[in-house]
């Protein structure tokens, strides 16, 4: 019996009904103002980092040894400049850091601003790092907001320490601060209007991108399948369905007809089909992780197979719709189901024990803060996962972008990947929160322990070869977290690391300039390697891994090419509807 149950307790007054409500609406209207980031989560993991800090004296004095050395490091670099301004700098940018690539800062005083920089940047992180005691998470976390608040106070950042920005606006009298002023009064009429960022209106799905034609063969609540016309005579006999992340829309894979993924499948001589997501509003709220495996991948699957029967499919996934079609696939295995011809994962993470810069955002304290935000509007907004993801990279994602289009008066150039990005889709609430609990913290697929129709599917059981692609500097799905699917795995696995991040690392045409890739094949019985004895094993080759991707899905395919199949099957209840790119791409 609990307390509450007990006859002492009965005889108290009452709990009011719905108290929690009152909870979660205030942490709601928090992470309004926190930007979704658990206020709890970091003073923990700051509290954490000091008490260690405070109990550790040869910390103290190592920092402060360091703090005079580099101080000793800057004054000689200036003393140095003044009889040969040749002198090279004290400390460089570490790699990717592009603020202070313009030969400008190498004229003083701007270079000992941004020298004194590098060296307090390099400071804290020695300050945030190695103290013992503290959470490798805290750390982590502790990390994350002393690289926040340095990116703030960059010199870069303001126009009078900025080199580049002060001599535009001496050459320009201004005029650079006053299109900056313009451009800033019009991108918040832009946000508050709920309208895309400028340039992106060139990009119009069916007319500038998504134009490889297709027509819609298949519709539910929460699907459009696309069936792709063929350009060849005939064409391998196996099929081949795209599951794209139900974050973003699906013609990433479709942009303009030279990078198009989906172009370059057809024009190879594939039956192509794709998913395009409905886009979830308040009223899908309770569409969960099973939905999108039951309504989604298993209603695709059931279509395909009625259009191209008798054939086995080639399954691709990319990011979270390759997590969930290992997941169907390992439910087919499991069920005795005939599976897949192969298994292509792009970007796709299986084991969330690695999850890298990601996982700042992921604890028990910031999962709920974000399911509270998600139950009183029903989903999760597609601004605030573009912040989350930004943040991660904000010197460059967020303060770079600023100084060019609120100093320098420069708008960005927008392309079609950047369009695309602007596109973003929601996320419902039980769906996002199954997501984050089930497979982020719980880490259950991993573990053996996720369950489809009450039983748990177990990757092992997969026999289908799997062709994984990763991209090199991916912040979303790290390679080596995406490589963990060797360790989880019974069959080949073909392992392809590219250049890149999560979209650009994808879309990357033949004849794209400096692309390379990185491709080893590990057979069923072979001995494990870790990443980095992979890294330095596998094959090196210059250009696209496309072609690699399309020869090794032909080695997996029918000897025979066969006649297309027509479009759709109207006596399979299957006919054919609009043209592509349907009508679901459009939902704002």
């Amino acid at each position: 019996m609990s307390s509450d149950d007990s006859p002492w307790a009965r005889t108290m007054v009452p709990l009011p009904p719905g108290t929690d409500v009152l909870d979660r609406v205030l942490r709601a209207n928090l992470a309004t103002w926190t930007g979704n980031i658990s206020p709890p989560s970091l003073g923990l993991a700051l509290a954490d980092w000091l008490f260690h800090l405070t109990l550790s004296p040869g910390k103290h004095l190592e920092l402060q040894v360091k703090a005079l050395r580099k101080t000793t490091r800057l004054m000689t670099y200036a003393w140095q400049r003044v009889g040969d301004p040749d002198t090279p700098p004290c400390i460089q940018p570490l790699p990717g850091d592009r603020r202070f690539k313009e030969p400008e800062w190498q004229n003083a005083p701007y270079d000992l601003l941004y020298q004194g920089f590098l060296l307090t940047q390099q400071w804290w992180w020695n300050a945030t790092n190695s103290v013992d005691g503290v959470a490798p998470a805290h750390e982590r976390r502790v990390q994350f907001m002393a690289r926040q608040m340095l990116d703030t106070v960059a010199p870069s950042n303001f126009p009078w320490t900025n080199p580049v920005v002060a001599e535009k606006t001496r050459d320009q009298g201004g005029a650079n601060l006053i299109r900056g002023w313009e451009n800033l009064i019009a991108d918040i009429q832009r946000q508050q209007a709920g309208a895309a960022p400028e340039g992106t209106e060139r990009y119009r799905p069916g007319q500038d991108v998504a134009v490889t034609p297709g027509t819609v063969v298949f519709r539910n609540r929460l699907i459009e399948l696309i069936q792709y016309h063929p350009t060849r005579k005939r064409v391998h006999p196996e099929p081949v369905l795209i599951v794209p992340a139900w974050i973003m829309k699906y013609y990433i894979l479709d942009l303009s007809p030279e990078n198009s993924l989906i172009r370059y499948l057809v024009d190879q001589g594939h039956t192509v089909f794709c998913i395009s997501w409905h886009n979830p509003t308040a009223a899908d709220r309770e569409l969960s992780l099973e939905d999108y495996r039951r309504l989604g991948i298993a209603a695709a699957r059931q279509a395909v197979q009625a259009i191209v029967p008798n054939h086995d499919i080639h399954a691709v996934g990319y990011c979270i719709g390759g997590t969930l079609l290992s997941i169907e696939a390992a439910r087919m295995a499991r069920d005795r189901e005939r599976e897949f011809a192969s298994l292509t994962l792009f970007a796709a993470q299986v084991d969330f024990t690695e999850p890298g810069e990601l996982e700042l955002f992921i604890d028990e304290s910031e999962v709920s803060l974000l399911e509270d935000t998600m139950w009183a509007k029903g989903y999760l907004e597609t601004r605030e996962m573009a912040a989350a993801f930004q943040m991660l990279r904000s010197s460059d994602l967020i303060w770079s972008r600023m100084v060019r289009q609120y100093l320098l008066g420069e708008r960005d150039r927008v392309n079609d990947l950047m369009a695309w990005n602007a596109d973003a889709t929601r996320m419902p609430y039980r769906m996002h929160a199954q997501y984050l609990r089930q497979l982020f913290l719980a880490n259950e697929l991993a573990h053996g322990r996720y369950c489809v129709n009450e039983r748990p599917v177990a990757l092992p059981d997969i026999r289908a070869p799997i062709f994984a692609v990763a991209t090199e500097t991916d912040h979303i799905a790290p390679w080596r977290s995406v490589y963990q699917l060797h360790l989880l795995s019974d069959t080949q696995i073909t392992f392809v690391l590219t250049r890149g991040g999560h979209n650009a690392g994808i879309v990357s045409e033949p004849g794209h300039p400096g692309r390379y890739y990185r491709i080893h094949t590990t057979g069923s019985t072979d001995a494990y390697r870790d990443p980095e004895v992979w890294f330095g094993q596998a094959e090196v080759v210059d250009g696209s891994w496309w072609p690699a991707w399309h020869h090794w899905l032909a080695e997996h395919s029918g000897a025979r090419r066969m006649p297309p199949p027509e479009i759709g099957n109207a006596a399979a209840g299957y006919p054919p509807h609009e043209p592509a790119p349907g009508s679901y791409v459009f939902e704002r």
